[in-house]
């Protein structure tokens, strides 16, 4: 397949690698960052810079690109794209840019199939790009109206590039989920960092630490878009974080033994059932 991937940051420079090793498709990159490119280039992680008229001959096109950027492109360039051509994106919510996706895909030649890989790190950028990170992760597809064909090709490139699980759901089974698994995380982390008490860590902190506040480390103007886009959801997972806090909070205050254990017990049991 011809393959461009638009974005070359974290995630869209780790799947330009991811296949370019795993696969023989031909792969071209676009990026407002000249340097990324050429370092892309140098690094074989894509054969060569795409052009807009790429963008009529790609299979293929994967945008890694942020949630509001990916409706401005296809405004731009979907209707370059040609008849049977297989738009996929990486954007970690989905009930909006599905719902917008629809709307401007009506009557277009390609076919949309909305993803998320489900892998990352806390550093950002192409240099921080890594195909290892999605050996067997999960790979989370949203089909919509696209035909099992253009779902079928997304899942299998997805399995070529080590994706361990690939995932179907609605653009509310996914938001709903990843409010829980990834975004309630993310602010956990920062709130625990902005305590006071973080600066004065050092030589007190191990492991714990280390897991809770990994990633705080966060790239701000991509998580706020996220967290905003996904309100609802987030706001649902906050509210009940909130209230299990608090009943950890009563518990210690009152120096309620029983209920503490009780808590303790039921989130240990959980953890052991689910994994």
């Amino acid at each position: 397949m011809e393959i461009v991937i638009v974005g070359l940051g974290l995630i869209g420079g780790s799947i330009a690698k991811a296949i370019k090793q795993n696969t023989t498709h031909r792969v071209l990159g676009m990026d407002v960052d000249q340097d990324v490119l050429l370092d892309a280039c140098s690094c074989g992680a894509i054969d060569g810079k795409a052009a807009p008229s790429d963008l009529e001959r790609a299979d293929l096109v994967y945008l890694s690109i942020y949630p509001e950027a990916i409706l401005d492109f296809v405004r731009e360039y979907g209707s370059r794209l040609k008849p049977g051509c297989v738009l996929t994106d990486a954007c970690g919510i989905k009930g909006e840019i599905c719902a917008a996706m629809e709307e401007l895909s009506q009557g277009a030649a390609y076919q949309f199939v909305a993803g998320h890989p489900m892998a990352g790190k806390e550093q950002s950028g192409f240099a921080a790009s890594d195909p290892s990170i999605f050996v067997g992760a999960s790979y989370i597809l949203v089909p919509g109206k696209a035909s099992p064909e253009a779902v079928g090709t997304v899942e299998t490139l997805a399995r070529q590039m080590g994706f361990g699980r690939v995932v179907k759901v609605t653009p509310q089974e996914h938001d709903c989920n990843i409010a829980y698994t990834s975004q309630v995380p993310h602010v956990l982390a920062c709130a625990y960092v902005l305590s006071p008490r973080c600066r004065e860590h050092q030589g007190f902190s191990a492991g714990s630490y280390r897991d809770v506040s990994r990633v705080a480390n966060i790239n701000d103007a991509l998580w706020t878009r996220l967290f905003l886009d996904n309100r609802e959801c987030l706001v649902d997972e906050l509210d009940q974080l909130l209230q299990n806090l608090e009943k950890f909070r009563d518990a210690v205050d009152q120096a309620d033994e029983e209920e503490l254990r009780q808590l303790l017990k039921t989130a240990a049991q959980i953890k052991r059932e689910v994994g």
